[in-house]
């Protein structure tokens, strides 16, 4: 396994991932991969070892992926749930990664509907002192490092199957379609795929990306908008340019790839090479912020219609879960010529293996 270079005692985010992290992770679950097409499914890499699944809100891919990941590498497992523990009685979110911790504890899987929570148990576990590494599994509406990371090698072992690599999404476009405003998953593949070399095009409803999501980007990767039709310039003089609201595209020139916001979805998918649709995030809503759903999917809605924008061989991929006739329509979500959401779940498994492995490696 390639851990000469795994340095990382959380990951808690993908912003400062370097090239040589993302190829780390493609390498060692693509090693992973194999193991999990043998008969015996299991080694005793993580043997000893504790993971605890901290999980403050519903998942079902997420938490079972982690699970059965950290089993796969004979790792001990402990599954946490907030409706049944010690939080209902006053218990804090840090007091709770504590007792996890005396439990002898070597990784903690957080999720947690509040942006935030996965990095104040990190700083907690280094202020005691104490080797627990900390790995993020979603925070509110700030990242999803390992959804992203699946997603990532899901097209990369679909273009080579045998080294999968950051550079081979060099000059693809790649339209993220939906509800990008609450989507976690779209700001870790944003810091993904611009790493890569590809170009990302955004799309959704001006409601679901406003011009303060465009200032959000640019402000983390050291550029400032300065409003629309306006022209300003980066900290390394990178030329930003935010087009009039008639033809509403962002246009970021950085040293790496060209990042796109449109509020039309033709433009996002004209020959697009891959096609990510992401969940209306309902849940965080705190207005209205659509009409209906069946608008939404009339004008955002991916369809076979729709993909005929895109190259010809195009593929749609999907975090879940999905609304189904929503973000998607049904039958393209299950047809394998176009969808790889299926592939992405298996490819989970893999790529969670690889980061429990990266991180429990220097513990053993």
């Amino acid at each position: 396994m390639p851990t000469n270079t795994w340095n990382r005692h959380h990951i808690l985010s993908l912003a400062d991932f370097t090239t040589t992290e993302y190829d780390t992770v493609l390498q060692t679950a693509a090693s992973f991969q194999e193991v999990l097409s043998r008969r015996t499914k299991k080694v005793p890499t993580l043997q000893g070892q504790v993971v605890a699944n901290l999980f403050f809100e519903p998942s079902t891919r997420t938490r079972s992926s982690f699970e059965i990941a950290a089993k796969r590498l004979s790792a001990d497992t402990l599954n946490f749930a907030a409706a049944t523990s010690s939080m209902t009685k006053g218990e804090t979110i840090l007091d709770t990664a504590k007792t996890y911790l005396a439990m002898g504890t070597d990784i903690m899987v957080v999720r947690h509907r509040e942006a935030g929570v996965p990095n104040a148990i990190a700083a907690e576990m280094d202020r005691l002192g104490v080797r627990v590494s900390v790995l993020n599994a979603g925070d509110g509406q700030h990242e999803h490092p390992s959804q992203a990371l699946l997603d990532l090698f899901t097209i990369c072992t679909l273009i080579d199957p045998a080294s999968p690599r950051l550079e081979l999404l060099k000059g693809k476009k790649i339209a993220i379609v939906g509800d990008i405003l609450h989507s976690r998953v779209a700001r870790s593949n944003i810091w993904s795929l611009i790493a890569s070399g590809a170009q990302v095009h955004l799309a959704a409803p001006p409601t679901l990306l406003p011009k303060l999501f465009a200032e959000y980007i640019l402000e983390e990767v050291g550029g400032k908008e300065q409003g629309a039709g306006s022209r300003g310039q980066g900290a390394k003089g990178d030329k930003l340019i935010l087009s009039s609201p008639s033809s509403p595209t962002l246009h970021s020139r950085l040293p790496t790839p060209q990042l796109f916001l449109h509020w039309q979805l033709e433009p996002a998918l004209q020959n697009a090479d891959f096609v990510m649709t992401l969940r209306l995030q309902k849940e965080r809503m705190t207005a209205h912020l659509l009409p209906s759903l069946r608008e939404y999917h009339q004008l955002f809605g991916i369809t076979r219609t729709k993909l005929q924008l895109c190259k010809p061989n195009v593929k749609v991929l999907h975090p879940g879960p999905v609304n189904r006739g929503v973000e998607i329509s049904s039958d393209l979500m299950d047809d394998p010529e176009f969808s790889l959401i299926q592939s992405q779940v298996t490819s989970g498994v893999a790529v969670r293996m690889a980061l429990l492995y990266l991180l429990g490696s220097g513990k053993a």
